[in-house]
């Protein structure tokens, strides 16, 4: 016959074992969903990597927005450390909101030769356009400097990690904005980027990642970077411009990971471009 005490023990042994089960049944599940999460993780960062080095440079589209943010989302997230900003304070005014239905009609001179210069809080950067090969971009560039389009716009994108490049040319500053037209790709055979690097001052044109979808938004490339031959290369940054860049990259990023907002005031206060 069983006793009360006896009946009580193998009740509390009862609930122990119960409690035991439970306990390594959640850590089992716990194994499988840390597994879980290591595999998505992994696989975020996989595409953020692939994005990084593939369609990275993407802009003057809104559905485009996540993909330019793609790198910064899979980043770590340490603290980015403070530096003191190199720039000066912008001037007064703000980025202008007119957009346009269709690229304008080509009128520049191919023949000639075409300078971009970027009055910014950093300091000048000069670029020389190839009209010659990129006669599109580079009229679509002598169309929106002369309506004023790029004045007052921040550089929103500074990557200090695997490529190195200074991106501009959204006058939203979201990585997602344009002037509301597009323009074809242009000289991608070019022997300076056809093997997949793009070497230290080029100018070349940010996409959404797929052909023929540049806009306005454009990369300053201050280190040699290796990409993929599909952001049209449209000129090259002048001795000077580079100091600049160099002065810019130091300051490093807002995230601290190598991919983000620059921590220096970039902003160009006025943009032109002129024939000689």
């Amino acid at each position: 016959m069983v006793t009360k005490d006896q009946r009580r023990r193998q009740l509390a042994r009862e609930k122990f074992e119960r409690q035991q089960e439970r306990r390594v049944g959640a850590r089992s599940r716990a194994r499988q969903r840390n597994a879980v999460i290591a595999a998505v993780v992994a696989v975020v960062l996989a595409a953020g990597a692939t994005a990084w080095a593939v369609g990275a440079f993407s802009g003057d589209s809104k559905q485009d927005e996540a993909a330019a943010k793609a790198s910064p989302s899979a980043a770590s997230s340490a603290a980015p450390s403070k530096v003191p900003d190199p720039c000066a304070k912008p001037a007064a005014g703000a980025p202008g909101t007119e957009q346009w239905k269709k690229e304008p009609a080509v009128t520049i001179d191919a023949a000639a030769k075409y300078t971009f210069d970027l009055q910014t809080t950093c300091g000048d950067i000069a670029l020389d356009l190839d009209a010659k090969n990129a006669p599109h971009t580079v009229n679509s560039f002598a169309f929106l400097a002369g309506k004023g389009f790029f004045d007052h716009t921040k550089c929103h994108r500074l990557t200090t990690s695997g490529i190195y490049v200074l991106q501009c040319g959204d006058p939203t500053g979201s990585g997602s904005g344009g002037p509301g037209y597009t323009i074809p790709d242009e000289n991608l055979k070019a022997t300076a980027v056809a093997k997949g690097t793009y070497p230290a001052g080029t100018v070349a044109m940010a996409n959404t990642g797929q052909p023929h979808t540049g806009g306005s938004q454009f990369f300053l490339v201050y280190q040699d970077s290796p990409l993929p031959p599909s952001y049209t290369p449209f000129g090259t940054i002048t001795a000077g411009g580079m100091d600049v860049l160099k002065k810019i990259a130091a300051a490093g990023d807002s995230t601290g990971a190598g991919d983000g907002a620059p921590n220096a005031t970039v902003v160009i206060n006025k943009a032109t471009v002129s024939a000689s």
